[in-house]
């Protein structure tokens, strides 16, 4: 497969993804999931965001799950 430059959606993918595990490791957890502040969480909120804009290439409309 060819090297294909990443778009700005997959470089703030990339850096969510980075300050998620930070997080995930600074708490000691494996998974958001086992967080105190999973509901609510800014990082997490973040993160999802995204993860659908990297998908959608930033589109509005319906993306399903």
């Amino acid at each position: 497969m060819p090297n294909v430059p990443k778009d700005k959606f997959q470089l703030y993918l990339d850096e969510m993804i980075e300050k998620l595990q930070t997080c995930q490791v600074n708490k000691g957890h494996k998974t958001c999931s086992l967080c105190e502040s999973y509901f609510g969480c800014s990082i997490r909120d973040e993160y999802v965001k995204a993860v659908y804009n990297s998908m959608s290439k930033g589109a509005a409309g319906g993306f399903e799950f």
